[in-house]
């Protein structure tokens, strides 16, 4: 069987349908797993971006990109500028 979903974690695939997200998951654990691997696969670490580019990167995946950019600041995995100019993939 063809992998639908490459690059997905096995435990997050049941969140996505036709390569966009389904649901964010309500379990803090498995919704920080997601957004993970989101901002490891829609950002590159050594740049910075708009609130506009993190909403379209977001929007490849699922239509609510305010959650998805304020879970994934709240998790620790972006970081924003205090203006809110600037985005940034969080350091390891």
């Amino acid at each position: 069987m063809e992998e639908a979903h490459p690059g997905v974690p096995r435990r997050l695939v049941g969140f996505f349908a036709q390569g966009r997200l389904t649901a964010i998951p309500v379990r803090p654990a498995v919704r920080r797993e997601l957004l993970a691997h989101l901002t490891g696969t829609l950002f590159e670490s050594e740049r910075g971006y708009s609130e506009a580019e993190v909403n379209a990167a977001f929007r490849t995946v699922h239509d609510d990109t305010s959650a998805l950019r304020r879970y994934c600041v709240e998790n620790g995995l972006l970081v924003r500028e205090r203006d809110g100019s600037v985005y940034r993939v969080a350091a390891a």
